[in-house]
Order: C-alpha cells, then sequence, then structure tokens
C-alpha cells in the first residue's frame, strides 16, 4: 500500500494538548481515507490559538494521521522519506522547498494550485489596509514568490490546476498537469429534474426574474456592486428580486444602501447560512440566475455550486468566468467593472425567457459533469498515475473544454 502525505495551509491548532482542526478540512481529508488504497496523513501550520469554524479531535479518533508544523519546526527529510506520493498545497510560498527534498529522497510530489500571479497581484493592489508603497513592496514581494514557485513546479512530478486560469498558467511549466474544477456541489445535491421543470414553468410565465448573490460581502469581491446594479434594473423598470446571503465587511453599507435606494421590497439581506441545507435548496428553488461581480480571476466554487442549483450566471468576464461560460454557455458576461453592461445582460435575459431557460439547462448539464464525485475521483486517478508512470504522459490528463465538444 502507498503512502500519501498531504501538506496542506489549512490552519491546526492544540488545545489542552489535542487537536483542534477546520471542520471542512477534515470533511475533505475523509474524501481522500475512503478513495486512497493505503495509509493517509496531513501536514498542517500550527497556530498559537483557535480559529473559527473549528473542532477539537481526539486522538485516533480521525481516520489519517496529522502532523503539526511551524516556522521553528517545518518538514525535512525525515518527515517525508516514508512517503510514497506528497500532495502540496502550491499556493503557500513555505512549500516550494519541499520540491528538492522530494527529489533528493526519491519521493513523488505534485502541487495543487488555484490562483495565478495576475489574481495575486489584484488581490495586493485591492488591500485596502495598504498604502501604495507597502503594495508595492508586496508585489515586488509576489514577483520573487513567483520565481520560487515555477522554478518547484518544473522540479514536481506533477500538478493540479483548480480552474481555467490556473492550469493555463502553470501548464507550461510542468506537462503533467491536471485541470479539475473544485465544488462542494455533489450529486445528492444538484438540482433535481423536479427543479428544473418548476423553474421552466416558472420563467415561461414571465415572473419577476430572481436573482441570487452569495459569498463574502468585501470589497475584493465586488460586492459594492450589488446595489447599484439593482439600481440600474429598477430604473429601466425591470421586475425583479435579489437575494443576498453572506457577511463581511461591506454587510452594514448593503443594509443601508437597500433602504436609501428605496429597495427592500425587491433586495432581501439574508446574511450567512448554512450551504448545503439551506442555501442551496433556496437557490434550487426561488432563483434563477446567479448575479456575479466578481473581478478577480481565482477559481470561485459558486460558479459551479450556482451552476449545479439550475441558476445561470451573469458576471464580469474575469478570465475565470470568461473561459468557463465559453465552455457552458450556461450565461452571460460584462466588462469588468461596467456596472450598466452587467445591468444590460439581465434585462436582456429577463426580456428573452426561452434563452434564459435553454442557459439554466446548460448551467445545469455542465455541473453535473463536473460535480464533485467525478472531479475527486478524476484527481485521485491522477495522483495515482504519477505513482505508477516512470515518466509524465500528458495525452492522458484532463483538459479545460472537453464540455463543449460534447455538450447534451
Amino acid at each position: 500500500m502507498k503512502k500519501l502525505l498531504v501538506v496542506s495551509s489549512a490552519p491546526a491548532a492544540l488545545v489542552d494538548g489535542l487537536p483542534y482542526l477546520d471542520k471542512k478540512f477534515c470533511t475533505g481529508m475523509q474524501f481522500y481515507c475512503d478513495a486512497w488504497n493505503g495509509p493517509v496523513s496531513c501536514a498542517l501550520p500550527l497556530r498559537d490559538a483557535p480559529f473559527p469554524f473549528g473542532k477539537t479531535y481526539e486522538y485516533g479518533e480521525l481516520p489519517f494521521s496529522i502532523q503539526l508544523i511551524s516556522k521553528q519546526a517545518p518538514l525535512g527529510p525525515g518527515d517525508l522519506r516514508d512517503f510514497d506520493l506528497v500532495l502540496c498545497c502550491g499556493d503557500n510560498h513555505e512549500y516550494f522547498y519541499l520540491a528538492e527534498i522530494c527529489k533528493s529522497l526519491s519521493v513523488k510530489i505534485i502541487y495543487s494550485i488555484e490562483c495565478t500571479l495576475e489574481t495575486r497581484m489584484q488581490i495586493a493592489m485591492l488591500d485596502q489596509s495598504k498604502n501604495f508603497l507597502r503594495k508595492i513592496y508586496s508585489i515586488l514581494w509576489i514577483l520573487n514568490s513567483e520565481r520560487q514557485r515555477r522554478r518547484a513546479f518544473k522540479i514536481a512530478d506533477g500538478l493540479q490546476a483548480n480552474g481555467y486560469p490556473a492550469h493555463k498558467a502553470y501548464k507550461p511549466f510542468n506537462c503533467n498537469t491536471h485541470f479539475y474544477l473544485d465544488s462542494r456541489i455533489d450529486a445528492a445535491i444538484l438540482a433535481s429534474e423536479e427543479d428544473m421543470a418548476a423553474r421552466r414553468a416558472y420563467l415561461s410565465s414571465m415572473g419577476p426574474i430572481r436573482l441570487l448573490h452569495s459569498g463574502r460581502l468585501e470589497p475584493i469581491k465586488g460586492a459594492q456592486d450589488l446595489i447599484p446594479v439593482a439600481q440600474a434594473l429598477a430604473r429601466n423598470n425591470l421586475d425583479f428580486e435579489l437575494n443576498i446571503f453572506g457577511t463581511g465587511s461591506l454587510e452594514a453599507v448593503i443594509r443601508r444602501d437597500i433602504e436609501r435606494a428605496g429597495l427592500s421590497n425587491r433586495v432581501h439581506f439574508h446574511g450567512a447560512v448554512d450551504f448545503e441545507t439551506e442555501l442551496v435548496p433556496f437557490a434550487r428553488s426561488n432563483a434563477d440566475v446567479f448575479l456575479s461581480c466578481h473581478r478577480q480571476s481565482d477559481p470561485s466554487c459558486t460558479y459551479i455550486e450556482s451552476m449545479g442549483c439550475g441558476l445561470a450566471i451573469a458576471g464580469y468576464s474575469n478570465r475565470m468566468w470568461a473561459a468557463l461560460n465559453h465552455d457552458s454557455n450556461a450565461g452571460w458576461s460584462a466588462p469588468l467593472g461596467n456596472i450598466d453592461a452587467l445591468a444590460g445582460a439581465l434585462l436582456k435575459a429577463a426580456a428573452n425567457r426561452e434563452d434564459l431557460i435553454a442557459r439554466c439547462d446548460n448551467a445545469w448539464a455542465f455541473a453535473r459533469s463536473r460535480a464533485f464525485e467525478r472531479e475527486f475521483s478524476q484527481r485521485i486517478r491522477h495522483l495515482t498515475r504519477v505513482l505508477d508512470e516512470a515518466a509524465p504522459n500528458s495525452t492522458q490528463l484532463a483538459q479545460p473544454g472537453t464540455f463543449a465538444k460534447e455538450k447534451v
């Protein structure tokens, strides 16, 4: 049996000598334990104190072993030599040195990656806590870190790229690159045939178009554009409703702007809710279009998750959504930051219900083809193939764009 080590950026702490771990991370590790034919371990960065959405676990309670690491006690050759494969977070700059160690030990290593250089620089420039000089310093640091990242990727035995931008950016540095789209949408919570039939009937009746937004309400996520888009729709006399789910630094501003704009009868604020038991059922039954004001090109899982609920998407044409929409034909794109153009796309959707219904159906079909079970099993196959192959074979790897050739 082959031994797998997952080196993650998920936080960990010690509470009364027991591991305190992120619950979502532990759920993900359970999937590895179920799918991997052998022992599974993880290495996690140690924090000084507990953090939100965590839980204390008894030793032996979890099906995987845990190693806590820090700057004072980083992973070394002795920690890696007994493993057959290391799956390592390539977004974390503190793990690039592991490629050289694994190479010296003949231990195979695969990095996972989702953010590109462009996205990292966008995040740095949008950081409102930093002045201009500090932002320039951050950009220089990011550029130096990116050189180290690319060097590590060239040494690695493979990459797993989450999203179109990451795949395009990093495939040139490793021919054994596997493309995937991460999300929490699985077969159990996908919209049903009955959900889709009900939505088609509702849209055909020309009822108000039902918009939904969920996510962190932060400037970096474009949440400041939500109410201006709603105002543009109201000015054009569109009959609509917008339901907003989430919390963040802009929550109070958004609530205030809803009242000031006189939109309280159209825009409804729900705060943070449970994804599987509250958000998904609401989206499946009470929404038609996901409104995305996201400007960055990171592979937000919200796209696939909303599509899996049967929602078309209207969003800014960042590199991720532009490519995903090209493959799925699941919605509409507007130039980055162009509120009027985004509102115009929604007006167009509301006016042509036949087209809107078709795009909802396209979204649902694409998400089904990329549901969690399928994406995760393909990632595991890639890992096992890397162990079995003497050399990378890029012809067998998953590539973006295949769905467009096999549309249903």
